[in-house]
């Protein structure tokens, strides 16, 4: 069904800008036509956007990547609202507004919607709606997923491990890091699939990688970025040699430490979460401190789930898991940083943890933190 993986980049979203036509501040909007084939000229599809817009490297760029994917190849049309700020309120009006508008079939990028979506499934009863990494609750945090939703939620600890992997088979040995930002389940299986992969590359593949229970870290938050590379830095002058970032706001305080650092001739490294965040770590030219990067595959879910509402197919009710069975995590295609080898030795473990071979935990166990 899904016929074309979303890679689209930040430079086609910029090139695109007079197309989306975004407007700054509250209320912020792009929109546009299809210009794919026609299957899907009637479907209007609506995303509300978390704190920051639709080139954030992260969440939203992610989703909306998928839903200009459903754009070229079925035609359909697109809009994204930016909130005003990130209350139940804002978000529920942003969405009333793409339901004014006729953009029926909504989709919201993050655990934050989880009761606004609880609202508004039922308020427009003839909408659809798609909720990435939550699930629609009223406040007392029991899953209530409507009809005419799909709450989805991705294996973070799968994709971790593959980054765990590649790590460790790039710098062979060293030490690394795990910054967090709120410790919330994706987050904390984003650090356990991490050690798990360093640990099996160590056991197998003949690396010798460590982590300390002082380089997990789990800020708090989402969006501190002065935080973030303040605990980078301690990290790094601790000998830590590469840090996972799973923080949003966070994590890009830590990725700034890194540029600095390797500016003045550091070798130190970082790994992207989410999406592919290369670009992220870009320093000078198109060297990057971004070793490689686990991955949601949010544009996938996100084309998947707009192809299968025209096949009349549309999961409604259901909560779906996006792992490696289903191509829905892993790292990105494309790793200037890792050598062939590499590369080739992940994707050998990606087909032994789809066949069952390898079997990665999403609890804690004995890991760290």
């Amino acid at each position: 069904m899904f016929k074309k993986k979303a890679s689209f980049g930040l430079a086609f979203l910029l090139a695109a800008g007079t197309l989306l036509g975004a407007c700054g501040g509250a209320d912020e909007e792009g929109t546009g036509s299809g210009e794919g084939n026609n299957k899907g000229k009637d479907l209007k599809v609506g995303m509300v956007t978390d704190a920051g817009t639709i080139d954030d490297k992260s969440f939203n760029q992610g989703t909306w990547e998928g839903i200009l994917a459903a754009k070229e190849e079925l035609g359909i049309q697109e809009k994204y609202l930016k909130p005003a700020g990130t209350t139940e309120a804002e978000y529920l009006k942003e969405m009333g507004n793409l339901y004014d508008a006729d953009y029926k079939f909504i989709v919201a990028p993050g655990f934050k919607f989880e009761t606004a979506i609880y609202q508004a499934q039922s308020k427009y009863e003839d909408a659809k709606f798609v909720i990435l990494d939550g699930n629609p609750h009223k406040g007392d945090f029991v899953p209530a997923v409507a009809d005419n939703t799909v709450a989805v939620f991705f294996a973070e600890h799968e994709s971790g491990f593959l980054a765990g992997v590649a790590t460790a088979l790039e710098l062979k040995e060293g030490e690394a890091g795990f910054i967090g930002g709120m410790e919330i389940p994706a987050v904390q299986k984003f650090n356990w699939g991490f050690q798990q992969g360093l640990a099996y590359a160590n056991e197998n593949l003949g690396t010798n990688f460590t982590i300390k229970e002082d380089n997990v870290v789990y800020q708090g938050s989402f969006d501190n970025v002065a935080a973030g590379q303040q605990i980078a830095a301690q990290m790094y002058d601790r000998g830590v040699n590469v840090i996972f970032a799973a923080a949003g706001g966070v994590g890009v305080g830590a990725f700034n430490e890194a540029k600095t650092r390797v500016k003045a001739g550091d070798d130190v490294w970082m790994v992207g979460v989410d999406v592919d965040q290369y670009s992220e770590g870009i320093y000078e030219g198109e060297k990057s401190v971004t070793l490689t990067s686990a991955m949601k595959k949010l544009a996938h879910a996100t084309q998947e789930l707009i192809e299968r509402e025209l096949d009349g197919d549309f999961p409604g009710g259901e909560t779906l898991t996006y792992d490696v069975k289903n191509d829905g995590v892993g790292i990105p295609e494309e790793n200037p940083n890792l050598s062939e080898e590499t590369v080739n030795k992940v994707k050998e473990v990606f087909e032994q943890i789809k066949s069952g071979e390898i079997k990665v935990s999403g609890e804690q166990g004995n890991l760290i933190k």
